[in-house]
């Protein structure tokens, strides 16, 4: 025990002095701008994100001991950071707003386990674009007298912006210039009047101005932007004494009666300052009529009988009242005067009564356009009297009907009125709904005990306008018509209409567009019908479209569309190119015939092919739909063919015949000639050839003949015609007596004359056979047919077997059209390599280089 008092007094020594010699942790400054450190003259924009790493304690311990980084704030103020202990990281976890808090005092320390070290630190929080402009005072509502001068300045607004910079700046502006009458100097805030405007009370008595104050922009959260705000000026307008006294509820007439006492109200006259917002004060009096039988209140305008009724002269009086606008100096300013009608009666012993132009009367009819404007007047004079005096003679007016549609002034009668009618809704006034409205007029006493009380009829003649547009009963009409009717034959009837009335409901019709020249319309009745001469073919047109018209007397108009399909008909035989057509058929290949139906739609177009007559029968067979005509599947040689020729010549003349599929059916026959003979004819050389062609048509070779010598004479018709030409242009002055120099010979030289240059080919390349291509709806509309081939050689003796060695079915087919023969031009002469053709080169040669040498000659 006593020996362990020592040793625990040793290890606290010991302790102490390591203590002692441990030394403290301290933080790195790294200066401004730094993002790692103590946090030195650190700044954070106020728009940083919550949540984001904003910067990063840094220190060290003399020892090399690990550190821990803390950082605490005041206990009133937020923990807007927190800061990892191992790394230092500090994220902000508050949002910062400048405008609360400029600046944020922090104490950050860092500590080796043994020793703490703190540091007080200040972080300055800048500013960024996130507040807007407000107006402050609001609201704002100014007063201006009328007669302000223009230009000048009526109000100042105000706005504040909590932000610093260009973010802080705030400019005025109006929201919409181009319909005020006020104009803001952008910097001052200083409303205006513009130059140029006025102000009338009497026209709008109060503006509403909308203000924008916009700051000059700046950065926020990484985007430039501007903020804005608004605010409403009003400007209430003073009145001020520019108008005169105005008479309300003109004319006046009053009534005095029988039994009245002197002094007692006749009537009031009421007029007001036409200056409504600070009237002056009126005054009234009696400028002349009244004989000193009548006074007015100058104060109140009541008029009042001085004398008895007995005693007065004349049963009506006209008084002029003059009112005077009595300014606040006391000095009159502005006058109006008006006629006042006192008429003398009797007692209430008479009910309203209603009057018209011809009198008292219980109906009146008046008429009026339908639509009127809001606000119009009906026509026609109604009159309403009560032949009482005073207040036996005041009576209410009321209108009884349809709602809605016209009220009555005035609604209070003193006496007499003139009743007028005014329109309420335009829209219920409409002549296609009612073509008379009728509503009754009703005139009741209001004061007596009688209620005395009278009607009468209102009947409106509502009159038509042209306010409505012809319709078309569809948009589009389909119409359907054979090809083969007449000219005027009817095609559609088309209906529009129009619900006015009278001229405006007549409709005219009319049809336009590039498909109606064949088509008329009856302007009337809207039927459409073929022009007279019109001759409809479906082949040509089979459909046309165009557009009728209706029109009113005032050129309202609407449209339609009519599409007229034209009904094909069997109205076209087929025909063949030709009745007689000669064909050549190479054994083992078909020929095929061709004729044309020129109607627009099957089955009328689609053409079927037979052989109607054939010595001998029983040779050939026929497609009924190509036209293919082939030998029976029998022959197969021209031994075959020469026991049944009539002549032994292979040659056989068939009638074909082709059948349309119309109802009724029209047919053609023609007469074909068909020469056979197998491939190896084919090998012989094209001067045999040519005559085996020609040998049955001797005018074929001079028709090559002609076309050659044809070709020569153009050529030198042509030459001379140049020559004539070059010399008539020639500046030359030519004597008189011409003289022929003749010019040395020049040395011969080579003419070529491609079209006469002639190539020796063998014969079985002049000629080809080709196939026509397949016709698939067999109605062999073609716009044009290949040339007929050339006929081959002719068939040898028939004696002759065909060789062994040919393979027979290989030659392709032979195709022959029976359409109408195109025109062609010459074919260019080829050399036949006969001594005869030779010299024809020859010759023409020769005369070739003499009209050249003719065309060079000058004289």
């Amino acid at each position: 025990m006593r020996r362990g008092a020592p040793a625990a007094l040793a290890l606290g020594l010991l302790r102490l002095c390591l203590a002692q010699a441990n030394f403290a942790p301290h933080f790195f400054d790294n200066g401004v701008g730094s993002t790692n450190g103590n946090m030195a003259l650190f700044s954070l924009p106020e728009d940083t994100p919550v949540g984001s790493h904003v910067y990063t304690l840094n220190g060290t311990d003399p020892e090399g001991d690990p550190v821990s980084y803390h950082i605490s704030f005041d206990p009133s103020s937020r923990n807007i950071f927190f800061v990892d202990p191992n790394s230092g990281n500090i994220t902000l976890v508050e949002e910062l707003d400048r405008e609360r808090e400029d600046e944020i005092e922090a104490i950050i320390s860092i500590s080796d386990g043994l020793n703490l070290v703190a540091e007080k630190v200040v972080i300055l929080v800048t500013d960024v674009n996130d507040e807007a402009p407000k107006f402050i005072q609001e609201p704002y509502v100014v007063r201006v007298p009328e007669d302000t001068p223009a230009g000048s300045s009526i109000f100042k607004v105000h706005a504040v912006d909590k932000d610093t910079g260009s973010g802080g700046s705030v400019t005025y502006f109006l929201q919409n210039m181009q319909s005020t009458k006020f104009s803001m100097d952008r910097h001052s805030g200083v409303l205006r009047l513009r130059p140029g405007t006025t102000l009338d009370y009497e026209k709008a008595r109060a503006h509403f101005i909308t203000v924008v104050a916009k700051d000059g922009g700046g950065w926020l959260r990484g985007a430039d932007v501007v903020f804005s705000a608004t605010t409403t000026v009003t400007v209430n307008v003073e009145d001020v004494q520019d108008m005169a006294p105005v008479f309300v509820g003109t004319p006046y007439y009053g009534y005095v009666y029988e039994d009245t006492v002197p002094g007692s109200e006749v009537l009031t006259v009421v007029a007001m300052d036409g200056d409504r917002g600070k009237p002056n004060h009126i005054l009234y009096s009696l400028v002349n009529g009244s004989d000193g039988a009548f006074e007015i209140n100058e104060t109140s305008g009541v008029i009042s009988i001085t004398r008895s009724p007995a005693q007065l002269q004349r049963e009506m009086y006209e008084l002029h009242v003059q009112v005077t606008e009595v300014s606040s100096a006391g000095s009159p300013a502005a006058q109006a005067m008006v006629p006042v009608t006192i008429r003398i009666v009797d007692l209430n012993n008479h009910p309203p009564t209603f009057y018209g132009e011809s009198g008292p009367q219980n109906r009146f009819e008046l008429s009026m356009y339908e639509h009127p404007p809001q606000g119009e007047i009906l026509r026609g004079r109604i009159t309403v009297n009560d032949s009482d005096q005073g207040a036996n003679a005041k009576f209410n007016l009321r209108l009884v009907g349809p709602g809605g549609i016209f009220r009555v002034v005035p609604q209070t009668v003193l006496n007499e009125a003139q009743v007028t009618i005014i329109v309420e809704n335009s829209a219920a006034i409409d002549f296609e709904k009612f073509k008379v409205l009728t509503f009754k007029l009703l005139a009741i006493e209001v004061n007596t005990p009688e209620k005395f009380s009278s009607t009468a009829d209102v009947v409106i003649q509502l009159l038509d306008t042209n306010d409505n547009v012809p319709k078309f009963t569809s948009h589009y009409y389909i119409a359907r018509i054979p090809e083969n009717a007449p000219g005027g034959s009817n095609v559609v009837a088309v209906t529009a209409v129009d619900p006015d009335t009278g001229p405006w409901g007549e409709v005219k019709y009319s049809i336009y567009g590039s498909g109606a020249d064949l088509f008329l319309i009856h302007p009337a009745t809207g039927t459409i019908y073929t022009q007279p001469w019109a001759s409809l073919d479906a082949e040509g047109t089979a459909r046309y479209n165009f557009y009728v018209k209706a029109e009113d007397v005032e050129g309202r108009y609407s449209l339609a569309e009519v599409f007229v399909t034209l009904l094909d008909v069997n109205d076209h035989y087929p025909q063949f190119g030709k009745s007689i057509q000669e064909k050549t058929m190479v054994l083992g290949t078909p020929v095929k015939i061709e004729a044309t139906d020129q109607d627009a739609e099957a089955p009328n177009n689609l053409v079927d092919y037979a052989i109607t007559r054939a010595e001998p029968a029983n040779v050939f067979d026929i497609n009924a739909r190509t036209g293919e005509i082939r030998l029976k599947n029998s022959i197969r040689s021209l031994e075959a063919l020469h026991n049944i020729t009539p002549n032994g010549d292979y040659t056989w003349s068939l009638e074909v015949q082709a059948k349309d599929r119309g109802s009724p059916s029209f047919s053609t026959t023609a007469l074909l000639k068909i020469d056979i003979t197998d491939a190896e004819m084919l090998s012989r050389s094209p001067m045999d050839a040519f005559l085996m062609q020609t040998k049955d048509n001797p005018m074929k070779a001079v028709g090559v003949l002609a076309g050659i010598v044809a070709i020569i004479v153009a050529i030198t018709v042509l030459i001379s015609t140049a020559t004539f030409w070059r010399n008539k242009k020639s500046n030359k002055v030519l004597p008189v007596r011409r003289v022929l120099r003749k010019r040395p010979n020049p040395a011969p030289r080579t003419v070529r004359i491609e079209w006469l240059k002639f190539n020796r080919t063998k014969a079985a390349a002049k000629f080809v056979l080709k196939e026509d291509p397949p016709n698939e709806n067999c109605n062999n509309n073609s716009l044009g047919s290949p040339p007929p081939p050339r006929a081959p050689a002719p068939p040898p003796p028939p004696g002759m077997a065909p060789s062994s060695g040919l393979a027979p079915w290989t030659v392709p087919t032979v195709s022959g059209s029976l359409t109408p023969p195109q025109p062609q031009r010459s074919p260019k002469p080829k050399a036949l390599g006969s001594p005869i053709q030779s010299a024809l080169v020859s010759e023409l040669r020769q005369k070739f280089e003499k009209n050249n040498v003719a065309s060079k000659a000058y004289f």
